[in-house]
């Protein structure tokens, strides 16, 4: 007897098919060869983006070896300050928008909706507008609290904070807001406070849209460049994108080499974080936009 068989009967290749797999490969190389570019740079012993020649004709490490161990280059430090900056900044800015988003979403107060609109206007204007007044305020705080005056880690911590704060809280008010107020409810009548339903019933239930905000933010804090490259002026204090920027600007000239190698080595823990939260940050982010 003939057996039917499982497979599906391909469906003819058609002009419109045709037409929609080459757009999607051109989409895909479009995306893929600036990695390239980079990755062969980085092992290029020249010093310049391979532009004329696609195929590498040697591999070195010594652009690698110029971040390790050129006095004048202290990438460690670099990469270890961009981790500082961006934990410090994702965990408080979390904990504090967390806070926040709770009391804007379960509490009744007076200003609650101009506070909201508030948030809402501030995100409207890009950050680059208050450059000028953030730098005149921290040169004066410097004169009292140098720790976190111009210059200083600490003080662009405290911009850092201010700047992602808006974001922070309108995202996870729009989670907390799917969750339902019966949980509350039934928790304050067996005599939960308001403390104890933001720790024991808000927090484990918010844990997905929590991850998301303080992965986003550790990544938009690492690749931060144009703050860091205003207030932090020392060359230990930089950040890595403020340091790396210094291989193709006027201090150490046009080597692109090791700014390749550096901008290959700082992307591959934040590739990592991105790929093992990824099923979190789709979870989180549909969840938390299924209601305003």
């Amino acid at each position: 007897m003939k057996t039917q068989s499982s497979k599906k009967p391909r469906k003819p290749l058609t002009k419109g098919r045709i037409f929609s797999h080459l757009f999607v490969w051109v989409l895909i190389l479009f995306t893929v060869f600036p990695i390239y570019i980079v990755i062969e740079s980085s092992f290029n012993t020249t010093g310049l983006l391979s532009t004329n020649s696609f195929i590498p004709h040697g591999i070195s490490l010594s652009n690698f070896r110029i971040l390790f161990h050129d006095p004048a280059v202290p990438f460690s430090h670099w990469m270890l300050n961009s981790f500082i900056l961006a934990t410090a900044n994702s965990i408080i800015s979390v904990f504090v928008g967390a806070a926040a988003a709770f009391a804007f979403s379960r509490m009744k107060f007076r200003g609650r909706k101009t506070g909201l609109q508030a948030l809402l206007l501030v995100q409207v204007f890009p950050s680059f507008l208050a450059i000028a007044a953030i730098y005149v305020m921290m040169e004066r705080i410097y004169t009292v609290f140098p720790s976190f005056g111009l210059g200083s880690m600490g003080g662009l911590l405290l911009i850092y904070l201010g700047g992602s704060m808006g974001v922070n809280v309108w995202l996870l008010r729009g989670y907390i807001n799917t969750i339902p107020m019966e949980l509350d409810e039934a928790a304050r009548i067996d005599g939960a406070s308001t403390t104890q339903i933001y720790w024991l019933i808000f927090f484990p239930l918010a844990a997905p849209v929590l991850a998301v905000t303080a992965l986003l933010t550790f990544i938009g804090t690492f690749n931060e460049f144009i703050l860091a490259s205003i207030f932090l002026t020392n060359v230990g204090q930089r950040t890595v994108a403020v340091g790396l920027e210094s291989f193709v600007g006027a201090a150490l000239g046009q080597n692109w080499g090791p700014f390749a190698a550096g901008s290959i080595l700082a992307s591959i823990p934040l590739v990592a974080l991105f790929l093992s939260l990824q099923r979190f940050i789709i979870g989180g982010l549909t969840q938390g936009a299924t209601k305003g």
